[in-house]
């Protein structure tokens, strides 16, 4: 369907790739000079020390977790029905373990009393059905189970502090797992003696290798065999701009006409953009030049110290904002369907809630992948920001000057301490064998690092303030109100996501009155959106929300979208291709009489800054 001639409003002056990084700030008087440098020394000190502290806790900050752990005692000591319930669970449990006991004496394969939560594979194998190691498994499920009763719904504590409580003592379980321990596995101890102890040589050859990487600032092995430019992020195209912060890249087109309007992806900025051109039969990016697209892509710069003091509206500006302003120059008066993937989501509406507000109408469409708009319940993410771990880790930014990739990663694998610590650990180290490398988990060793003005600005203003969602957050003086946003949208959640639980996502539909397709896919936040045609076991429900339609809970919107098996990337081309206009022929690669000429092929050169 084409989409009517639109009478372009005036717009404002283009960026120059001189703009300074960040904008001039009004001069004090002399003396709110002397005094904010005044207390800004006395803020040193405080910063020196958080910093340094925080090099021997990892990150983490030890007041938070005091605090949550002492609400949490407070009000369960003055809470004497809530340890009356536990106690009752505890002897309840006891007696379950018992009754399992005793018929497992008389039948060997009896069934099991407790099964493991959805998503726990620990107790898979057939052989923890055999006593002792059932036993054993019985009993750590049971306790964690009253643990996790013990630590939630306690009257009075504050749900940060519950949450967070009931983390740290899942985090501690964990440790204990009969599945961490080569004595009481029998998966390990099966392994030991058929190969008569060399699987445990070889885990102690692999824990060593992995310890040498680790020192060394080496990707962990096999990483080697995904070469950036050979082996992923290969669609053909080229860098035809590029400024302080960003490469934009335009992909070359494979088909003999395209749909008008170019699409431009804004990956996240903690990210590498290749996670959407991974190898050429799981890129995104492939996908939609096959599918009659013109696609650019913007490459952020890995930020060092000297770019300490970028900051959100700098990302805003001098990456979606320039990205638009370069494409508005190779297609002229074309609109774009713009694509954001995670926080590059997030800046995406942000800068389309400025441009509505200023009458500016070159999106044709948006596209939210994994992207929240509101971070009222931003899941488990959230236990690791707060005003105390916040003061933490800007201290750590403030004096480095960014935050480090091995630091989020960090945070990362303790959300998921099951399947990338502890899974881990068992199947390299007592197992003694190395699960195959992967391009997405290849992709996924070669991080980026944040700046600390805009981490900060990014956790303080969305994150705990939750300005984007309340209407707060301002650009440049304005208010970039995700209502005035009037273009359609297609938003697209994954079922298990750890980063931005699907429910966040599905927010948007509170927040903006336009049409909205949501999509809810199979997998997390980085397989669910890779989720390439022919993939076995996908699955996705979609449905379409009319512009000022009725808005539905999550839990009723699940029940009512349909259910499609299979991958959902063709949702979204022929969506796109139904807000798009006839076919035209392809454009050529950069624009050189407009200031856009080609410099180089692509993935450039910011993808393989370290």
């Amino acid at each position: 369907m084409a989409v009517p001639a639109i009478a372009e409003p005036s717009l404002p002056a283009p960026l120059s790739s001189s703009e300074p990084p960040t904008a001039a700030r009004p001069e004090l008087p002399p003396v709110a000079r002397e005094e904010t440098l005044g207390r800004e020394g006395y803020r040193i000190f405080d910063r020196m020390r958080a910093a340094w502290s925080a090099q021997l806790t990892g990150g983490l900050s030890p007041a938070a977790a005091s605090l949550a752990m002492h609400d949490w005692a407070m009000h369960l000591a003055a809470a004497p029905g809530k340890r009356m319930e536990l106690a009752d669970k505890a002897n309840r449990k006891a007696a379950r373990l018992l009754c399992h006991l005793a018929e497992v004496a008389a039948q060997s394969d009896a069934p099991a009393c407790i099964e493991p939560l959805s998503g726990d594979y620990r107790f898979a194998d057939d052989r923890w059905r055999e006593p002792p190691f059932s036993i054993w498994a019985q009993a750590f499920l049971l306790q964690q189970q009253w643990w996790h009763n013990a630590t939630n719904e306690v009257p009075g504590v504050h749900p940060h502090h519950q949450r967070l409580v009931s983390f740290m003592a899942r985090q501690a379980l964990d440790v204990f797992s009969p599945s961490n321990s080569p004595l009481t596995n029998p998966e390990v101890i099966a392994r030991t003696v058929q190969t008569g102890g060399m699987n445990l040589m070889q885990g102690t050859l692999n824990w060593w290798q992995d310890m040498a990487r680790q020192a060394a600032g080496q990707p962990p092995a096999g990483a080697e065999d995904f070469v950036v430019g050979r082996d992923v992020a290969v669609t053909p195209g080229k860098v035809v701009w590029r400024n302080h912060l960003i490469e934009l890249i335009q992909y070359a087109p494979t088909t003999e006409t395209v749909h008008p309007e170019p699409v431009l992806i804004v990956p996240a900025w903690i990210m590498k953009y290749y996670i959407l051109d991974l190898s050429p039969q799981n890129s995104l990016i492939r996908y939609l030049v096959a599918q009659g697209h013109t696609v650019f892509c913007i490459s952020w710069r890995n930020p060092t110290a000297e770019d300490r003091d970028l900051g959100l509206d700098d990302y805003r500006r001098l990456g979606v904002m320039a990205a638009l302003e370069a494409i508005g120059a190779i297609l002229p008066e074309r609109r774009t369907h713009a694509i954001g993937y995670c926080l590059g989501g997030t800046l995406l509406t942000i800068a389309a809630a400025d441009m509505a507000h200023r009458g500016d109408r070159r999106l044709a469409s948006m596209t939210l992948l994994a992207a929240q708009t509101d971070f009222s319940e931003p899941g488990e993410l959230a236990l690791f920001i707060d005003p105390s771990q916040l003061h933490v880790l800007e201290s750590m930014m403030w004096s480095r000057g960014y935050l480090s990739s091995d630091q989020m990663a960090g945070a990362f694998q303790l959300l998921r301490s099951n399947d990338l610590i502890w899974s881990r650990m068992v199947h390299d180290y007592l197992m003694g064998e190395r699960r195959p490398m992967v391009d997405l988990m290849a992709w996924n060793a070669d991080s980026t690092r944040m700046p600390w003005r805009m981490h900060s600005e990014y956790l303080q203003r969305l994150y705990l303030d939750n300005e984007l969602a309340s209407g707060r957050f301002m650009v440049e003086g304005r208010p970039a109100a995700i209502q005035n946003i009037r273009v359609p949208m297609f938003v697209v959640g994954t079922e298990r996501d750890h980063v931005a639980p699907w429910r966040s996502v599905y927010k948007i539909h509170y927040l903006s009155s336009s049409a909205v397709t949501f999509v809810l896919t199979s997998g997390g936040h980085n397989a669910g959106i890779v989720s390439e045609p022919g993939r076995p076991r996908r699955r996705y429900r979609i449905a379409l929300r009319e512009e000022n339609g009725l808005c539905l809970d999550p839990d009723s919107w699940t029940e009512a979208a349909e259910p499609h098996l299979g991958s959902w990337w063709p949702a979204l081309t022929g969506w796109l291709a139904q807000h798009s206009g006839a076919p035209v022929a392809p454009p050529p690669m950069g624009a050189p009489d407009r200031g856009y000429p080609v410099l180089g092929d692509a993935p450039g050169e910011y993808v393989f800054q370290r």
